[in-house]
């Protein structure tokens, strides 16, 4: 058997990034919020770093690209707090400590509860409940959606008791407890679907003519009445269009979903959206400014101060400790550079989206949206597409109407015309719908002609795609009595 060596040469492109560029794309992804929380980690985690003590201002621009400076940060930062808790620690504390001193921080406790501990505890404050039959309402109350809805059947729950807590039990006994459950607040909570779950709600309800009809409408018409085909249930029911009007109105009342009645304070923070810039007009005049809610980092003095050099062999304890010093403040520095530039980034691009979508921001008219993508911002921007959508992803921008997400301001150009983009048709679609007969809503092919007539050239199809797009059901679900 013969044996032979052979070498190989071949080339590869292979891009690698520094860790310092790694870092920085992973800052600009985040959010205001998540930067503030990657901000105070630093600062818990680096000694070589510590907050500015000198008030700064912060800074605005203008559509002319100048910028002035108002209020100092510290004004700007506290305002944008909801209360004082919110607050993070480094903005209240008194700058006199050196950043190896410790720092306590109140615990923070939750103010609500889950959906789970909200069922528990009135089940443990039913006395007639068994032991048995509350390890059980357990298992099921941890099988509920956030909805409230339970998914899995009555057998499958028996054979998941078994398998996962070793409780042997019985269809009918589990059935019985699940039936306790289905008791509880909210009304609504431990049913099947949502036909079962409106039917709980209204057995709660105190009876009258209007509650009985729409119980009998969802008990027994329920696919005609998730079709609106009020004329068939009104013949089915023998009841006039005001009782059949009255019904619908309790059944309207109805909770979908019970479950999310009951939430718990992580759930409310979650749902708070905090924008991360403000444009603001006057006239016809633009500011764009960022919430500024990071603070400005430097060094720490003693990681800055040099030691004279000693001709002496240095320790290895006085080594060690001269490693440390210098890869903190190395780490420190990078940090610094990182968010300066996450902030820059940020400011530039939404800059340029400012500028684009100008007559947008000085009405706050969704319609005055132009067509707008990734490639137009970086042409202004001189970014890479990949630095616009990462500096755009998740985050918020405020105006005198509301707050939008800034990837709502992108949309794609038609391919008929240069001066219509997706949004400005899709509010069209919306103020048809507004403008419609409720008794007799226009189906996509009315819509679409409308379009037509006003000079936009569009299919049916993308109609129904712009009208889904825009949360808008079809015709015979916008029907009303």
């Amino acid at each position: 058997m013969n044996e032979s060596l052979n070498l190989t040469v071949a080339q590869k492109q292979q891009t690698t990034l520094a860790p310092m560029q790694l870092q920085f794309v992973r800052m600009l992804e985040m959010n205001e919020a998540e930067a503030e929380d990657e901000v105070r980690r630093a600062l818990d985690d680096n000694p070589a770093l510590e907050v500015e003590e000198e008030p700064h201002n912060d800074r605005h621009e203008t559509e002319d690209g100048e910028g002035e400076f108002t209020e100092s940060a510290e004004q700007l930062q506290l305002a944008d707090y909801r209360s004082e808790d919110d607050i993070p620690y480094y903005r209240l504390d008194i700058q006199n400590r050196s950043a190896a001193d410790p720092v306590y921080e109140p615990v923070a406790t939750a103010s609500g509860e889950s959906l789970y501990e909200y069922l528990m505890r009135q089940l443990s404050e039913d006395s007639a409940i068994t032991d048995r039959q509350l390890e059980i309402a357990r298992f099921i109350a941890g099988n509920l959606d956030p909805n409230g809805y339970m998914e899995r059947t009555v057998h499958a729950l028996v054979d998941d008791m078994a398998l996962q807590e070793g409780l042997e039990t019985t269809d009918e006994e589990v059935r019985a407890v699940l039936e306790r459950v289905r008791s509880l607040e909210p009304a609504g909570v431990g049913a099947i679907d949502l036909r079962d779950s409106l039917l709980l709600q209204l057995r709660r309800r105190k009876v009258t003519a209007s509650v009985e009809l729409a119980t009998e409408i969802v008990r027994d018409y329920f696919d005609l009445f998730s079709l609106m085909h009020f004329d068939r249930i009104a013949s089915l029911t023998g009841s006039s269009r005001e009782q059949l009007k009255e019904a619908m109105e309790v059944i309207r009342s109805l909770n979908p979903k019970p479950g999310s009645l009951i939430s718990g304070d992580d759930n409310e923070r979650t749902r708070h959206i905090s924008p991360d810039f403000f444009v603001e007009s006057d006239g016809d005049r633009l500011t764009l400014s960022m919430t500024g809610r990071l603070p400005r980092l430097q060094i720490e003095k003693s990681f800055l101060q040099t030691t004279e050099p000693d001709r002496r062999k240095p320790s290895a304890a006085g080594e060690a400790a001269n490693a440390f010093i210098r890869q903190k403040r190395d780490e420190a520095s990078t940090f610094i550079k990182v968010l300066e530039m996450r902030q820059t980034t940020l400011f530039r691009v939404m800059g340029a989206i400012m500028q684009w979508q100008r007559e947008f921001f000085l009405t706050d008219d969704p319609s005055k949206l132009r067509p707008m993508v990734l490639k137009d911002i970086s042409a202004l921007t001189g970014d890479d597409l990949s630095v616009i959508s990462r500096a755009t992803t998740g985050k918020y921008v405020a105006t005198h109407q509301g707050i939008y997400p800034i990837k709502s301001l992108f949309n794609e150009r038609r391919s008929d015309t240069d001066d219509a983009s997706a949004q400005m048709v899709i509010q069209r679609i919306r103020d048809i719908i507004a403008a419609e007969d409720k008794n007799h809503p226009l189906s996509d092919a009315a819509i679409t002609e409308m379009l037509n007539a006003d000079g936009l050239d569009i299919a049916r199809r993308t109609v129904a795609k712009y009208r889904e797009r825009a949360g808008l059901p079809v015709g015979r679900l916008r029907k009303e009595l």
